[in-house]
């Protein structure tokens, strides 16, 4: 599987390449600005970019506009982003599109390796990962015009899973209910949120934080 790198910190970019590389990935182009980000994805168009928020020249969100830029140029190419702290406007650029193959996790999820290295597959493979703590702060900061009240307390925590990327499967072994148990869940959320409901994990994860997002 073939990755871009974009991570100014000589460091920290030297670690995600070591950790890709042992995991089984190919590291075609490790950048640390902006316009190198942009231009490595045009041109390598890899199966998946790890993308800083920050980068130079400006180092405020000249990661993010480059990966959403090589996107409309190469569309659906999957980008999973890393921020320092939890930004609800890059998520819902991230999500702009209605496109899957998106992620954004917090620096710190780093730290625990496997469950990085799944998120860059999923990201991969057309899928969503969105770190834990970025949609609790989407839930929690939609409550009040939302009605997320309607949910249970085990739907929320089905809601915060499926936000994550999770398929059934994982959602069920996570909670430690049937996979039939979380299919009910889901269609209770779809029904409760005026959603459509749908099969497709990637579809249905959009559809929600889309709707959390909204307005």
């Amino acid at each position: 599987m073939r990755v871009v790198v974009a991570e100014d910190l000589a460091l920290l970019r030297d670690g995600l390449i070591r950790l890709l590389q042992a995991h089984g990935f190919e590291v075609v182009s490790a950048v640390g600005t902006g316009p190198d980000l942009q231009r490595a994805l045009i041109e390598q168009r890899p199966d998946v970019a790890v993308v800083d928020v920050r980068l130079p020249p400006t180092l405020t969100d000249e990661g993010l506009r480059a990966a959403l830029a090589a996107r409309a140029e190469v569309p659906g190419l999957p980008v999973l982003v890393l921020s320092q702290y939890v930004e609800r406007l890059y998520a819902r650029e991230l999500l702009a599109d209605g496109r899957g193959g998106i992620g954004y996790l917090l620096k710190d999820r780093v730290s625990d390796v496997d469950e990085f290295v799944a998120a860059v597959r999923r990201v991969a493979a057309g899928g969503t990962a969105l770190d834990p703590t970025v949609v609790a702060r989407l839930l929690d900061s939609r409550e009040r015009t939302l009605p997320l009240g309607r949910l249970t307390a085990r739907e929320r925590e089905v809601l915060a899973h499926m936000a994550q990327g999770r398929s059934n499967a994982a959602i069920g072994a996570a909670l430690y209910i049937t996979e039939k148990a979380v299919a009910k869940h889901t269609n209770n959320i779809f029904a409760k949120l005026d959603l459509q409901a749908s099969e497709d994990d990637n579809r249905r994860v959009l559809a929600v934080l889309a709707y959390l997002e909204q307005g």
